[in-house]
C-alpha cells in the first residue's frame, strides 16, 4: 500500500513543472519542453535592444510556439518588457488564448449529462445489436426453408436433379415392361406367338 503512494506521489511529481500541475503526462512533457525553448531563447535574446524581443516576442505568437501556461507566463514577460521600453512606439499584439474556459466550466457544472449520454449510446447500441441478431435468425430460418423445399421438391433443381431424371428413367423403363407383358399376354391369348415361331421354322 505504501509502495503504490509512493508511485502516486512520483507520478504526480512528474506531471508537475514551474509550479504548475498538469492533468497528464502529455501536457506536463509538453511544459518541459517549453521551459527548455524559454531557456535557449533567454540565452540568445538581447534585452538591450527591444526590437529583436519585439521580433522573437511576435514569430512565438505567430507560430504558436507556447500553449501551456509556462509559455503563457513567458511571453507575459515579454509583453510586459515591450509595454515598458521606450524604443518601441507600436501597440503590442495582446496574447492568444487557444483554449475555451467557458466550455470547460459547463462540462464540470454537468457531469449528470456526460453519463447520461453514453447510457443512451450504449441503449442504441443494444437495440440495434438484437435488431441485427433478430434479422440474422429470420433470414437463416428462411434459407433452411428454402433449402428443405428445393431438397424435398418434386420439380428438378440443382440440388435433386440427379434423383429426379433417375427417379423418372425408372418409372419409364416400369412402364415399357408392364406394357410389354400386357402385349405378350395378349398375344399368347390371340395365339399370335405361336403363328409367328411356324413362320419362322418354314
Amino acid at each position: 500500500m505504501e509502495e503504490k503512494q509512493l508511485l502516486t506521489e512520483e507520478e504526480k511529481q512528474n506531471l508537475t513543472v514551474g509550479g504548475y500541475h498538469f492533468r497528464t503526462k502529455e501536457d506536463a512533457v509538453l511544459a518541459k519542453i517549453e521551459q527548455q525553448k524559454i531557456e535557449y531563447i533567454e540565452q540568445r535574446l538581447h534585452y538591450d535592444r527591444p526590437e529583436s524581443v519585439l521580433a522573437v516576442y511576435q514569430k512565438a505568437i505567430e507560430n504558436q510556439t507556447f500553449q501551456t501556461p509556462i509559455g503563457i507566463k513567458y511571453l507575459e514577460k515579454l509583453h510586459q518588457f515591450l509595454e515598458e521600453s521606450e524604443s518601441i512606439d507600436i501597440a503590442i499584439q495582446p496574447i492568444p488564448l487557444n483554449t475555451n474556459f467557458s466550455r470547460k466550466i459547463r462540462e464540470q457544472a454537468a457531469p449528470a449529462k456526460k453519463r447520461i449520454q453514453p447510457e443512451k449510446q450504449r441503449d442504441k447500441l443494444k437495440d440495434r445489436y438484437r435488431l441485427s441478431i433478430c434479422i440474422n435468425i429470420l433470414l437463416l430460418l428462411m434459407a433452411a426453408a428454402m433449402f428443405y423445399i428445393t431438397l424435398h421438391s418434386d420439380s428438378p433443381n440443382i440440388l435433386n436433379y440427379e434423383n429426379v431424371i433417375t427417379n423418372k428413367y425408372a418409372s419409364w423403363e416400369q412402364e415399357l415392361r408392364e406394357r410389354e407383358n400386357e402385349l405378350r399376354e395378349r398375344e399368347k391369348s390371340l395365339g399370335i406367338e405361336n403363328e409367328a415361331e411356324l413362320r419362322e421354322t418354314d
